[in-house]
Parts: C-alpha cells; structure tokens; sequence
C-alpha cells in the first residue's frame, strides 16, 4: 500500500528551503499532497535525488562470503544510493541474460534499492569472443551498460566490435583501462614509493594507452564510451582532449582516489591494495580538478567487498579492493566542497544525475514533479566515525575505519517508500 508524505523544513542542496509532497511513489505540486499525507518535519535536512552507482561489485552469484545482492543494496541505502549497477565478475560471470535476470530479479525481491546488471563485453571476461550483449540487452534486465570490469578489453578488434554492437541499441561499453602486459604482476603504483617498498609498480602508461586507443576508436565507431576509475593525469588530459574534439565519451572516478595516495602503501596494509592503484599526490589534484571542470562525469564506487581472510595477509597475497557505498558521499565532499573546489549542488550531479543519465536510468538522478520518489535525507552539518560494527556490507574492508567524516545520511526513500533510517 503507498503512503503519501508531505516533508517540511527541507533545504535542497543548493541551501533553498524546499517541501516535497509524495503521492503514489512520485513526486507531486505540495498543492496536490494526498489529503491523508503523513506529515514529516524535515528539521533542516537536506534533501538531494538518490545517488546513482555505475560501479558496483555484489559478488552473487558464487561470491556470497564477500556479499550478496541483500547486503550490497543494504549498504547502499545506508550510503544515500537508491540505483546501483551490478558488475559482472560473478561466478557464472553475467555474460548471458540468464545471469542478469538472476541478479535482476533478486534486487527487485528485496525492494531496498534499484539493481541494474551490467553484462560482460566478452564470454568469461577472457576477451576474446563477444558476449550476448544483444539477449542481455533483449532480457528482463534490459542491460545496457557492458563491462569486463577486473579485465581490459585488451584486443583492439574485440574493443571496436563491440562498440559497433552496442551502438545499435544505444548500448555503452564501460572499459576498464589497463594493459595486461604492462601490469602483469603489478603490486601499487610505480613510482618512488614502490621503488622504495621493492613491490612492482603499475605504470600510468598502463591506463593512458588502453584510454587513448579506446578514444581513437570510438572516434571512428560513433558509439558510447565510458571509461572506468579514471586514475591518472595523463587520463584525465586525454578525456579532455577528447571532450573537446566531439568524442562520445564518459568518464567516471572514484570517492578513494580523489582522497587517498600511495603513500599509504607504506604501511604494508593491504586495506590500500586496489585496482588500479592509489596514485601520487598530483594524481589527486588532476581528478578533483576533472571532477570540478566537468571532464569527469560520474563519481562511482567501484565498492568491491572482500571477506576477512582476503585482507588480513600480507600485501602480496592480498586481493585488489575496497568497499565504498557507505563512505562514498562523505569522502566525496570532504575531498571537494569541504576543500572548497565545488558547490555541494554539483556534487551531487556527478553522484546522482549525470550517472542515471549515463545508464538510462529513468526515475532517478531527480527531484522533478512526475519523477519517482527516490530521494535521500543527509545531515551536511554532523559528522559520522566509520566503525565495523556499523559496515552493513557483508565485508569490512574500508580504508576509512576510525576516521570520521562529514554528512550522514539520515533517510533513504525508494519510489516513496523508507528503506533506511538512522
């Protein structure tokens, strides 16, 4: 049964005070709230459009010790996010309709938030032979967003294909930038740091060259392009390039490498083990400022949960990864509107409007009258501590653990209807 709200003393993120009346799990006019609508006292929170993750690891099917599909949409309610997109690295990989409708089907039973599967490029991630992009794209799930996240669609031949394949139904390919020959081994980011701590580096060049051929190719294709965890100056100077030569392309990064740096790596804790790696201090700069300019469009999770015994072992050993759906809306604006760089209002665009726009997403990324009510509450003035025990994500492997961060979120609402509190 919907239940209809009218919520007062509401400020949107631009700090204008606002109120916002739900009718049938849509936005409506607050001339035209429900006569029987429940009155909520917004008590000074913010409201902002319900984030939307392009880069999410849930690990089921196959993976359930790190998360599953409950767990994972659990934690992104706790984060503010009401849409996700459900990366393909399970076991079966998502490379046929039957493993997206699975994945599909589980987000919708539990009703908490909005899964959107993301199919592989290529059958088994491997790279070499094209996935049913067409029956996935034709399935319940209606994918449109294909990854081989955790692979590089190494093969030029393969890469363009598949661009052409997907223009047919306004598909994207999502590519994670990293040539395999360049990075086999590969430890952290080659620099000083990983001179200094004997560990193998990962050359920017890695990242830079899959970018720029990928760039060169979409130019000829004409089709959608995304690239994955921009990390790298050089990264963000291509995309720049390329917006400006009339490109189609999309770029997104993630809340940890606008933040963190590979100086962290000296601590030996695999917790700042990720792929691809915390880069150096100048790196950081180069994203936020892509982030502020509008080169990069999208901050996404890339929330990739490990179980216990994944991360406590030495770094070698270790897997490549880091939760984030929690922390990702916090670490976002400590590293760029409390920095002063950007306008909270802006921030939110890169989490909430511009992903929903890149995946197609209808009914998300907008406060709008008529558009579905998903939409979440923060706290941009109280502080929150990462603690484990508060992780709804079935693992724990955040690097933020004991620090504290600013705005929590207090209220997430899917199609109207609460699916968090605190």
């Amino acid at each position: 049964m919907s239940i209809n709200y009218l919520l007062k003393n509401l400020k949107d993120a631009s700090g204008k005070r606002i109120e916002l009346a739900i009718s049938n799990g849509r936005f409506v006019e607050v001339k035209d709230a429900a006569p029987d609508s429940e009155i909520i006292d917004g008590k000074g929170l913010t409201a902002i459009p319900g984030l939307v993750d392009l880069h999410t690891h849930l690990r089921e099917p196959g993976k359930e010790d790190a998360e599953t599909v409950l767990s994972g949409s659990k934690a992104a309610a706790a984060g503010g996010f009401t849409a996700i997109s459900a990366m393909p690295n399970t076991n079966p990989i998502a490379d046929t309709a039957g493993v997206v409708e699975q994945v599909f089907r589980l987000g919708i039973s539990h009703g908490i938030c909005d899964v959107f599967p993301i199919g592989a490029v290529t059958l088994g991630q491997q790279g070499k032979i094209l996935s049913e992009m067409g029956a996935m794209r034709s399935s319940e799930a209606k994918v449109r967003i294909f990854s081989d996240d955790g692979h590089c669609v190494w093969d030029s031949l393969v890469m363009r294909r598949a661009l052409e394949y997907v223009k047919a139904f306004d598909g994207v390919i999502a590519q994670h930038a990293q040539d395999p020959r360049l990075t086999h081994g590969s430890q952290m980011n080659e620099g000083e740091v990983s001179a200094a701590l004997g560990l193998k580096g990962w050359p920017a060049a890695a990242e830079e060259s899959i970018i720029a051929r990928d760039l060169l190719l979409n130019e000829h294709v004409g089709s959608r392009l995304h690239i994955c965890h921009l990390t790298t100056i050089g990264g963000v100077e291509l995309i720049r390039w390329a917006k400006k030569r009339g490109i189609q392309v999309t770029a997104e990064v993630t809340p940890h490498h606008l933040l963190l740096t590979d100086e962290l790596a000296r601590s030996y804790d695999p917790l700042y083990k990720v792929n691809p790696p915390l880069r150096t201090e100048r790196d950081v700069m180069a994203l936020r400022e892509g982030v502020v300019d509008g080169t990069i469009d999208v901050i996404a999770t890339d929330h990739a949960p490990h179980p216990a015994e994944d991360k406590d072992c030495e770094w070698a050993a270790a897997a490549f990864g880091m939760i984030g759906l929690e922390t990702a809306l916090s670490v976002s604006y400590k590293a760029l509107v409390e920095s002063g760089l950007m306008r909270f209002e802006d921030l939110v665009e890169r989490m909430s409007g511009a992903p929903a726009r890149i995946g197609r997403y209808e009914g998300h990324g907008s406060l709008a009258i008529g558009n579905e009510a998903n939409f979440t509450l923060v706290d941009t003035a109280t502080n929150w501590r990462v603690e484990t025990p508060e992780i709804r994500s079935k693992s724990k492997n955040s690097p933020y653990l004991g620090l504290e961060l600013p705005v929590t979120v207090r209220h997430t609402y899917l199609r109207g209807k609460e699916v968090f509190s605190q």
